[in-house]
């Protein structure tokens, strides 16, 4: 079946359920089981053994996200950052190495540099361009390759293939931090991935009301330890998240057409405008990475970042401060457009830009309605510039 069609259907084929469109809320902790036999060996009806490995809601869930990404399997736990802490501690241990891309996004970073650490586990961060050239910084004890494509800040396109390839050959694990593109633009089991994670607070979600994170994965041993390793850090996804998200794949495919058409248009007409330096949208064709993009890549989400020309910092302030319809928020992926300032945190590819970097999500939103609040954004920022000479 097509993208679509799964959207719709997946996680709906149980037939001893109600024929509800949608699977519902199915709460609980305690299992009761039949017989001494199905409680030892925590059998129960359709899996249930304890309210934390999840309900028919949860199930249903991970079925439909790993039918749609083309996995062996899906977790649901409880945010993004969990998705990364799980997956990465499920698949390395100390004495280990990890190569992390350096323009991953920021609790990634976090993660390595504050947990992985202290349990004795080397991070070295790669430039995001490297491709193939990866294969020069492992070593052997590298277990792991980390990659997000495009970085969430700064939006190079990484050549996943090639650094899967070199992972693979030297005997590493790659995951990849698949949220901005979503398995509707970016199949990463077709180019060598073993596991992903997303956010699916963002463009799963879609409404801004639920925190998640999914874990997919393929191949029987990895699977193996990604299901040790969720089941050790005990935190799961509610029911009521589980269902929430649910019902926002219903629309995914829907709502990323419009955040691509709309994300465009407002790169576009950002390029044209003297306060910008530069956008970084992996569909224009000056963004690093964009013959990647081209290649590997189904289509783009609304997420992009705007370096603008060197401004004080008043006058910043004074044209976000102004802003009506694009909030200021840590988030994304959902339906409303937001802009905030944004410091990359690199070490291996130093960031040199001069002007402030902005990251903007556009939403569902008309676009004219929003190219008006930024057009009044800057002229805002051109009377603060002009008030401080």
């Amino acid at each position: 079946m097509k993208d679509d069609t799964l959207l719709v259907t997946g996680g709906r084929s149980h037939p001893d359920e109600p024929h509800l469109v949608n699977p519902p809320v199915c709460r609980g902790s305690t299992v009761l089981f039949p017989t001494l036999e199905a409680l030892q060996n925590r059998k129960g009806s359709r899996g249930l053994s304890y309210g934390r490995h999840g309900t028919p809601t949860t199930f249903a869930l991970q079925e439909a996200f790993a039918a749609l990404e083309g996995a062996d399997g899906c977790h649901v736990v409880a945010s993004g950052k969990a998705a990364i802490a799980v997956a990465m501690t499920a698949l390395v241990a100390t004495g280990d190495h990890v190569l992390v891309t350096d323009n991953a996004y920021g609790p990634t970073r976090h993660f390595c540099d504050h947990v992985l650490r202290r349990f004795g586990v080397e991070t070295t961060y790669f430039p995001p361009m490297i491709g193939a050239g990866i294969a020069g910084l492992l070593r052997p004890n590298t277990k792991l390759v980390f990659t997000e494509a495009p970085g969430s800040q700064t939006f190079e396109v990484q050549d996943v293939p090639a650094l899967a390839q070199a992972a693979k050959a030297h005997g590493a694990l790659t995951v990849m931090d698949n949220t901005w593109a979503t398995p509707l633009f970016f199949r990463p089991y077709d180019h060598g991935v073993d596991v992903t994670i997303h956010a699916a607070t963002k463009y799963v979600v879609g409404h801004s009301d639920a925190m998640m994170g999914l874990i997919t994965w393929c191949g029987a041993e990895v699977g193996r330890r990604i299901d040790a390793g969720v089941k050790d850090f005990g935190a799961p996804a509610s029911p009521d998240d589980c269902y929430l998200a649910l019902r926002g794949l219903r629309t995914m495919g829907v709502r990323l057409r419009h955040h691509e058409t709309a994300a465009l248009e407002v790169a576009r007409w950002l390029q044209a405008r003297p306060e910008v330096a530069r956008v970084l949208h992996p569909a224009l064709a000056d963004c690093p990475g964009h013959d990647v993009f081209r290649r590997d890549f189904k289509g783009s989400s609304g997420l992009f970042g705007v370096v603008l020309q060197p401004v004080g910092h008043p006058a910043l302030a004074a044209m976000l401060d102004g802003m009506e319809l694009f909030g200021m928020g840590y988030s994304w992926g959902g339906y409303e457009s937001l802009m905030i300032p944004a410091e990359p945190m690199r070490t291996a590819a130093p960031w040199h830009d001069a002007g402030p970097l902005l990251r903007l999500h556009i939403g569902l939103e008309d676009v004219g309605d929003l190219l008006a609040d930024l057009e009044a954004g800057f002229a805002r920022l051109h009377r603060a510039e002009k008030g401080a000479a």
